[in-house]
């Protein structure tokens, strides 16, 4: 089966930068292990002036020039024309486009496949950047026009599902994103009251109601240490969290570590107790899989995509991600009990393994893939709908 994965994918796979690099890596990686696979990664590049194609172990990663300045006009534009083209000379067996790749392929008579991580017109409306208003109902239209005319459409989560329903005009499949293996193979080197925690600095993320909580928790005489990887998404709300912690006096508990690699991260999650994200919007987020995976409790936001993720009282706790009180409460609850720490990261660690991992979702993928190819009916990559 030939297999082109049209996705964000980096010069470097040990060092994807975000959650869409971090899959493509790991399912990609997955798939390349299945013998009856020809796998070919396609991806725009606004380093290439012309096509670098190069083959990297088992599989072909074709790099094309970037087109359009913006993510949105190089989806639809002048990008969509020029991936299009590509893909019916390269002729595959299937088509799996991921994220603002999808829209790229829209119209493309092939097989195709599409995962859905998030949706751009919600994380646009959160923003609230100059001209929200304006983007973000321009991209709920692209959006929605492009869903509609996806023939398999891989929901990373129930939330993403909901999302999706009455908008898809093929099928949906319900498919868990990949956690890279080494994940599951972390040894802990735990450091008692540390709380780790991977997100973008920026409003969506709610960063400001997770040191607040912190704070509550070193007024309560407990020594704990915040530690937040992640880059700056918006200058101004990163200001307000520095701060915040200055005004609380928090420098010797929360440290801001910036963009860090996989193997970084990694590191983080063997020396924390807990992992926490109370974000207002996520889907399914890599970070709580890479966590779990490693076999840590779970403080995350009762909303959106993760009370799919996390079962409350079980792999970790749901928490009201607009009141500091409640995060700091459940997580005052993990530092004070060893026991209920430790069964919640083994609870998490067997979800993860049973959902998350890449062989078990590269199979899943497999059987769409399979799908989508006996399903097809058309006259071939020559003809558009």
């Amino acid at each position: 089966m030939k297999a082109a994965i049209v996705t964000a994918y980096p010069r470097d796979p040990q060092s994807p930068v975000g959650g869409v690099e971090s899959v493509s890596v790991n399912l990609v990686g997955a798939l390349a292990h299945i013998s009856s696979m020809d796998l070919h990664v396609v991806t725009t590049d606004p380093s290439c002036r012309y096509v670098e194609v190069t083959r990297e172990g088992p599989l072909t990663v074709h790099r094309l020039p970037r087109r359009g300045r913006r993510v949105l006009t190089g989806a639809v534009g002048a990008g969509r024309r020029q991936m299009k083209k590509y893909l019916k000379e390269l002729a595959p067996d299937v088509v799996h486009s991921h994220d603002v790749y999808g829209l790229m392929v829209k119209g493309l008579a092939a097989p195709r496949v599409f995962t859905v991580h998030g949706f751009i017109y919600g994380d646009t409306k959160i923003a609230r950047q100059r001209w929200s208003a304006l983007r973000w109902r321009l991209w709920k239209r692209v959006e929605i026009s492009g869903w509609a005319d996806q023939q398999h459409v891989i929901a990373i989560s129930p939330y993403v599902r909901e999302r999706l329903a009455g908008r898809v005009g093929g099928l949906i499949h319900d498919i868990d994103n990949p956690v890279a293996e080494s994940f599951f193979e972390i040894d802990s080197d735990e450091r008692p009251g540390t709380i780790f925690s991977a997100a973008l600095i920026g409003p969506r993320k709610n960063t400001l109601a997770l040191v607040d909580a912190v704070a509550l928790l070193v007024d309560r005489g407990l020594d704990v240490n915040l530690r937040l990887a992640g880059p700056v998404k918006d200058a101004a709300y990163a200001q307000q969290v520095t701060d915040r912690i200055r005004r609380l006096r928090l420098g010797e508990h929360v440290k801001m570590l910036g963009t860090l690699d996989s193997q970084q991260v990694a590191d983080e999650l063997a020396r924390a107790s807990v992992f926490a994200l109370v974000s207002l919007e996520e889907n399914s987020p890599m970070c709580i899989e890479e966590a779990m995976a490693a076999g840590l409790p779970i403080v995350a936001s009762n909303c959106c995509g993760m009370p799919y993720m996390v079962s409350d009282g079980e792999s970790g706790f749901l928490v009201d991600p607009s009141d500091p009180q409640d995060i700091a409460w459940r997580l005052g609850q993990l530092f004070s009990d060893d026991g209920l720490r430790a069964s919640m990261g083994s609870a998490a660690h067997r979800t993860a393994y049973q959902r998350f991992h890449p062989t078990v979702v590269a199979r899943r993928t497999v059987e769409v893939y399979k799908r989508a190819i006996g399903e097809f009916e058309g006259g071939g990559l020559s003809a558009e709908r």
